[in-house]
């Protein structure tokens, strides 16, 4: 289905409705994704003040049948939130949505407006000696309307779930205008269809999240990190195995770090202070939360003694204290910005099950080395078969020297997944750059029903068009 372009009386009727500071100029920031490779396109940017002002807005667009893109906090990494091209539309921000509308400690909910920032909602719930668990590099300037529109991971998703796990209930506007009363506090509530997870997850093809009701959860009394060298991503497995021998429940986190990641590091940094003197090919970041009268420090030197013996570890760093703590989940979360400044020829966020991970590490890489020399900078969360696979060009090489074996690299890494029962995207959503391999890869009856869904809530397609499904027709 066509959209129209917007019109100077569309705007001026809006601007009418919504006040001065609801329509913006098109500055650069909301036209760029983190990696650099598209530039986004939009006729005028609306920044609505309340659900109410974001439901006139999408009744409008529905009327004149124009395109809009949801714009949360610009950090997605597959293009969902930019419009590269077709008419001109209209880019919805929620930047002005930042309340915390309340929080109940006795009840481990907070809720929160779309464009409230991650790191405002960890300190909401610090507030009240709880914490809401889901976390990622960029929690700065995420928010949490694009959190759950990409069901959003990050490194604690192996004990307490992604965005989805961590959602009570969802306040949206609908592509027509009216909206979803689903704010609901309820953990139980069997009455029909389960709207929520429909939302979650569909990067703002069906309509527009503004509000949610997030699980909190209590604060671990006792916290611990470690590093520890292990000799191979099987031994990797076998250690995440023993840690939760060792520690129940209490493994909050458990990321893969390969030593490419750490050479990066060295080499365009940031400067982080590195734990080992010879960088290690692989090791892994252990993070614990424990309940009080528990000792994380006991518990990570055990665990370290008892895979030395199993012959899992060779040498690891346990952290004496907070200061130590953070300076390790520094050097895992500072990878992100190292492979930024280095360019990746192609990046990958896979998933495949927990017992094939070191067959896809092992056949990845020599797949790759028969189309050319590369340099493979694998990390992520092993805990949840979670892989960042980033491919980039050999030492003193740029990508745009590998430009043209882009697509062929894309292939290989997401041929293997999809071979291994995997998956192509796994925290990172689909957005508009991997609109072509959801087809290539999902289910045809999936398609079939993602595509009566899409149809019969946003029959106009003026939702994020060309996100996640290609437009009607294509």
């Amino acid at each position: 289905m066509t959209l129209n372009a917007l019109t100077p009386d569309f705007l001026a009727a809006l601007d009418a409705q919504l006040g001065p500071k609801a329509l913006r100029p098109v500055d650069v920031r909301y036209l760029e994704e983190p990696r650099g490779r598209w530039a986004g396109q939009a006729g005028a940017v609306v920044a609505p003040a309340s659900t109410a002002e974001v439901a006139i807005v999408l009744a409008a667009a529905a009327q004149a049948r124009v395109g809009v893109v949801p714009y949360s906090g610009g950090t997605g990494l597959v293009g969902g939130q930019i419009m590269p091209d077709g008419a001109g539309a209209l880019l919805l921000s929620l930047e002005r949505m930042t309340a915390i509308r309340a929080v109940y400690p006795e009840e481990n909910v907070l809720i929160a407006e779309a464009g409230a920032i991650l790191e405002e909602v960890h300190r909401a719930a610090e507030a009240v000696e709880r914490v809401y668990p889901l976390t990622i590099a960029s929690k700065g300037s995420a928010r949490v309307g694009g959190l759950l529109a990409c069901n959003a991971g990050g490194v604690n998703v192996l004990r307490y779930g992604n965005a989805r796990a961590q959602c009570l209930g969802l306040e949206v506007v609908r592509p027509d205008g009216t909206i979803w009363q689903g704010l609901s506090r309820l953990r139980k509530d069997n009455t029909g269809y389960d709207l929520r997870d429909l939302f979650i997850g569909a990067e703002g093809t069906l309509g527009i999240i503004t509000g949610a009701a997030l699980k909190l959860a209590p604060r671990p009394a006792k916290s611990g990190t470690a590093v520890m060298v292990v000799k191979s991503p099987a031994a990797a497995l076998d250690l995440l195995a023993l840690a939760g021998k060792v520690a129940g429940d209490g493994v909050s986190a458990f990321e893969l770090l390969g030593g490419q990641g750490f050479k990066f590091l060295a080499e365009v940094g940031p400067e982080v202070k590195m734990p080992f003197d010879a960088v290690p090919e692989w090791s892994v970041l252990i993070d614990l939360g424990l309940a009080e009268g528990q000792d994380p420090l006991a518990v990570l030197t055990t665990l370290f003694e008892v895979a030395v013996e199993a012959d899992l570890v060779t040498d690891g760093v346990i952290a004496q204290s907070e200061a130590q703590r953070r300076a390790l989940w520094m050097i895992r979360e500072s990878i992100p910005e190292a492979n930024r400044r280095i360019g990746s020829v192609s990046s990958h966020d896979i998933s495949v099950p927990l017992s094939v991970i070191p067959e896809f590490i092992a056949r990845g890489k020599t797949a790759l080395a028969a189309l050319g020399d590369f340099r493979i900078n694998c990390f992520g969360h092993l805990g949840d078969g979670n892989l960042h696979y980033n491919v980039f060009p050999p030492t003193g090489k740029t990508r745009a020297d590998y430009e043209h074996l882009r697509s062929d690299v894309k292939a290989i890494v997401h041929d293997l997944a999809h071979e291994l029962e995997g998956s192509v995207s796994a925290e990172h959503g689909i957005g508009r750059l991997k609109v072509n391999d959801l087809q290539h890869y999902g289910d045809p009856v999936k398609l079939t029903m993602m595509r009566a869904v899409k149809d019969a809530l946003d029959p106009q397609g003026i939702m994020n068009p060309g996100a996640v499904l290609p437009p009607a027709g294509v």
